[in-house]
This record gives structure tokens, sequence and C-alpha cells, in this order.
């Protein structure tokens, strides 16, 4: 491994984890040469939206370039908004840490030491999009953060280092999410220094036990009561504050679900179809499933309470 006596690096970065790899790294005294984000509104391939998506965990980076006097772009179409930007920085190595956009190897050949990144998941298993709040859905137990050499394949590259994140039971997307987060920062914070010093080496992923998955937009929180209690409410959990939530409808009307639990009481008529409120109490919905039944304690929508128990609500299936 080449030691580096200098690494001019190129941060990309439009969240709060990378915010605070770009700081702690600056603060190390790490030679920035340029900073690139992407606004909070930005256009993508995968946005449903045609006017784009919209970060939810987005953080400013321009009053951090400003304090250390980096250079500095925020884009919001694309790589190709940048390349003259990265050309004139001309990095050694490049860090891209809460980054939305495929970065092509064309722009990747010009980076001497490569381009490196920090996925949340242990790859190569949750390869692909919005990794912890699939990790939930899926009543996983234990997930991680990855620093990984970006390839062409989707989250495919060689290994610099990883660290395990247990996903505990009354875990929401914002608790597990702030506790990757803090996570993620004292890997970089550890590791690039090594990188820079020659003393990492990278290795291969065991691609024969990846799992991808897809991308999610906020229209895919609509629940499906045909599910079990457990199943609903690691959905809930999943896509809750600060994400758009999981929802449902009552009639037209579209419903937040933003917490609960599994009903874990015997007065529930079985015979009810699933989506049916079977009770209302102390502000609780309580609502017939797969197997059983759901409590919703935080709800927001433009819903009527008179005569709300017996009447259903609409779901996917």
């Amino acid at each position: 491994m080449e030691k580096f006596e200098k690494m001019k690096m190129l941060f990309m970065g439009a969240t709060e984890t990378g915010y605070k790899c770009c700081e702690g790294l600056l603060k190390q005294g790490q030679d920035i040469s340029g900073i690139v984000s992407i606004a909070k509104k930005f256009s993508i391939s995968y946005a449903k939206d045609r006017g784009g998506v919209t970060n939810v965990l987005h953080r400013d980076f321009a009053g951090l370039a400003r304090e250390y006097n980096v250079p500095y772009m925020e884009i919001s179409n694309g790589m190709k908004e940048a390349g003259d930007f990265i050309d004139s920085v001309k990095p050694d190595f490049a860090l891209a840490i809460g980054w939305y956009y495929m970065i092509p190897k064309s722009m990747r050949d010009k980076i001497p030491k490569g381009v490196a990144g920090v996925h949340a998941s242990l790859l190569p298993r949750y390869r692909g999009g919005a990794p912890l709040v699939w990790a939930i859905i899926n009543g996983e137990t234990e997930t991680g953060v990855s620093l990984f050499y970006f390839e062409d394949g989707v989250d495919t590259g060689d290994l610099l280092d990883q660290r395990k994140v247990q996903i505990f039971r009354e875990d929401t997307i914002g608790t597990l999410y702030e506790r990757v987060n803090d996570i993620a920062v004292d890997m970089v914070l550890e590791t690039i220094p090594k990188l820079a010093r020659g003393e990492i080496t990278a290795r291969p992923q065991d691609h024969t036990k990846m799992t991808l998955f897809s991308q999610r937009s906020p229209e895919d929180g609509i629940i499906s009561w045909e599910k079990t209690p457990d199943q609903i409410y690691n959905w809930v959990r999943a896509q809750t504050r600060p994400y758009p939530g999981a929802f449902t409808h009552h009639g037209d009307t579209q419903i937040k679900i933003w917490a609960g639990r599994p009903y874990e009481g015997t007065s529930m008529p079985l015979s009810t179809k699933p989506g049916t409120i079977f009770a209302f109490r102390e502000g609780n919905l309580y609502v017939r499933c797969r197997e059983g039944g759901f409590v919703v304690t935080d709800f927001e929508g433009d819903i009527s309470l008179d005569d709300l128990v017996g009447s259903s609500f609409n779901g996917g299936v």
C-alpha cells in the first residue's frame, strides 16, 4: 500500500452524518480541497414526483465551507453539474457520505486514490436504498455501517471498515439513525487518517451473501392491514419522524400513523375484517389486522371521531 504523504480530499455530502464527518476531518487538519453538496430538493432518476425529491435529512454545508475557506458547490440535477468543479480542485481522493447520486466511472477515474463512501448496513447485506428503513421493516436486530470504495455496481466495492449496530425493539428510524450516525462519524474519523498514512488494506465483499433493496418514496408508506401486528409495528416505526410516515385512508382522507403497538388484549371481535376500527379509548385507535390487532397511539389527519368504531381504514395490499 502506497503511503500518502499528502492526500487532497474532495468531500461530498448532504446529510447530518456527512456534515459531522466533514467537520471532524477539517478539525483534524485533513486537506479538504473542495466540498460538493446537494440541495434539499433535488432531481434524481428514481423520483416519482417530476418536481424531484426532498431530503428530510438535509444539512447545509455552505457555512462550514465558508468557515474553513474551502471551495464549495451545491448541485441538484446530477453529477454532471459538478464535473468542472471537481476538475478544478484536483483531489487525490474523494469521500461521499450522505450522498444520493451515482458517481460515474469517468469521474472516478480522474481521482487517483479512488472514491469511498459510507453505507448504513453491513455490506454486502442491504445494498441499495433506505437500508435502515428496510432493516426495521424486516425485523432485523442488527445492522451496521460500512466504509467502502465506490465501483460501477450498487454498493459493491471493497471494504475499508465496518461497525455493527444493534437494533432494539423500541427503536424508531429516528433513534436508530442517530445511533448509526454517531458510529459512522467515529469510524470515518478513525479510518481516514489511517488510509492517508497507508495503514489500511481494503478487502473484497462476499458477493454470495448480498441482498439488494430499492429506494423508497413517501407513497410507499401505505399500511396493509392484512399484515400481522408485529409487521405493522415494524412498518410504522421504520417510517416515522423525521421521515414522511406510514399512512392509511379513512374514506378519501389520508391518515398518518406515527406510532403504535401490537394489541395484547383479548376483547377483540374476531369476525371483523382487517382495517376495522374495533375500539377508541383514551385517544388510541384499536384496529383489526391479520392474526390480531394494532393500537394506533399517535395519528394525524382530518378524521371525525364520531361513529368511528366499526368503520374501516383502507390499506394497501
